[in-house]
């Protein structure tokens, strides 16, 4: 890897996908996990055919998989109760389970469901929280997923991502000598790994995925005829269009908090700098005019600023310039390479990818005392994206020369490794959230 080439464009490792199911090892947890127990929701159908995923299963894996929680196992609890007066405190508290959840599925309609589900506090014996949620078979891990944000939220105090999606590329090599093919595939699924589509496939390298703030919406880089553009695509019917197609780099797609604009690095007038596209216009303003490679581009939450990487010092540097324009500012000065920079949700931190005795791993910089804090120990981990909630980052790394996908809290904590079982993955991003109606 040389300058930021690597960053800038040359960074066309092309891969491939096939339609395999993330999963999610837990490679390290918070020390002290919360003792929770999350009982197998009932079911109350009748005789009619049950549900086709266990609600409290998909609960009590994604609680598990923050690294915050330690579900008990089922074949450990005493009782299975399903409503309020079918629980005894006593036996959770044998157990030493400090908060119980417990819940139903019932019949709703022809091909719909209506999931209950209740929080406990055992060792005060109160109920904390519980809803009723209207679902449909289709979106019922879904449901779930919301059901963990709640239980999530309401006993650390911060939202959860349960119910969000990751978008990646994966690639496979097919045939051998002249014969070899590569198939490459844009690919989005739930942020457990379940239910993994394909949004686009090509033999050509896709790069940059990005999601809309309304997460309707993926923007990317595609090398169709050869040549880079600039796609939208919607997710749901996946209509697209190219939104840039000039000469040289077309890169790096990056979308406004509001959703109006693209943030993208062109090379049209010689030199690759950063660019901002009004979408409905199809307005082009140029941002950054330097000999440099200005590339990369992520905006701020209050959408009044733009970091991006630059060797304008001599080496791959994170700066930051107002996005009505002016004199970019450094932020980053411990390393010699520091690159692929994003804001968490709350804009207190930038994630990045950073070189340390030559090895590649992600890090974190707090914007307002500067301290940088190191989180991956891989030795080629890049492309980091913080998951909605500011918790986790995703990002991808290789592990026996295969490319894999792993996240990590913002504390350095809790580290999970994300596999596919054939091909390699890469340049994870994580959804916005995603809206749920629920009732108490």
């Amino acid at each position: 890897m040389t300058r930021l080439i690597h960053i800038a464009f040359l960074m066309l490792l092309v891969l491939q996908a096939r339609a395999s199911t993330l999963t999610i090892e837990i490679t390290q947890g918070v020390e002290g996990a919360l003792p929770i127990a999350v009982v197998p929701f009932a079911w109350r159908g009748d005789g009619a055919t049950p549900p086709p995923h266990d609600v409290g299963a998909v609960v009590a894996a994604d609680l598990q998989r923050s690294g915050r929680f330690k579900p008990l196992p089922p074949d450990e609890m005493l009782m299975q109760p399903s409503r309020g007066e079918e629980v005894d405190f006593r036996d959770w508290r044998a157990l030493n389970v400090e908060n119980l959840v417990i819940g139903e599925v019932i019949p709703s309609g022809s091909r719909g469901y209506l999931v209950k589900f209740f929080l406990y506090d055992v060792f005060r014996g109160e109920q904390i929280t519980g809803y009723s949620m209207p679902t449909t078979v289709a979106d019922l891990r879904s449901t779930a997923h919301h059901i963990a944000d709640i239980i999530y939220e309401t006993l650390t105090g911060e939202p959860g991502a349960f119910a969000t999606r990751i978008a990646y590329i994966t690639s496979i090599r097919s045939g051998s000598g002249k014969e070899t093919k590569e198939t490459v595939k844009l690919r989005i699924a739930d942020a457990d790994g379940y239910a993994p589509q394909t949004i686009v496939t090509s033999e050509e390298p896709l790069m940059s995925p990005a999601w809309s703030p309304d997460g309707k919406r993926i923007a990317y880089v595609s090398f169709e005829k050869a040549q880079p553009s600039i796609w939208v695509q919607e997710v749901l019917t996946g209509t697209r269009e190219q939104v840039t197609a000039f000469k040289g780099i077309n890169g790096a797609p990056a979308w406004s908090p509001d959703g109006r604009f693209l943030a993208l690095t062109l090379s049209k007038d010689g030199n690759p700098d950063i660019f901002v596209l009004n979408l409905a216009r199809r307005t082009l303003r140029p941002l950054t005019r330097h000999w440099a490679i200005d590339t990369e581009p992520a905006w701020s939450p209050d959408g009044k600023s733009i970091v991006f990487t630059s060797d304008r010092g001599g080496a791959p540097q994170v700066y930051q310039v107002s996005v009505s324009g002016g004199e970019a500012r450094r932020l980053t000065f411990e390393g010699g390479y520091n690159a692929r920079p994003s804001f968490s949700p709350d804009g207190r931190l930038l994630t990045f990818v950073t070189r340390i005795d030559g090895q590649y791993r992600i890090a974190t910089q707090d914007l307002q005392t500067g301290n940088v804090q190191v989180l991956s120990d891989g030795r080629l981990d890049e492309s980091p994206s913080f998951a909605p909630n500011g918790s986790m980052i995703i990002y991808a790394t290789r592990v026996e020369s295969k490319g894999v996908l792993a996240a990590v809290s913002t504390d350095g904590r809790v580290q999970q490794r994300l596999r596919l079982q054939e091909g390699d993955v890469r340049e994870p991003v994580w959804s916005p959230y995603q809206k749920q109606e629920r009732n108490r």
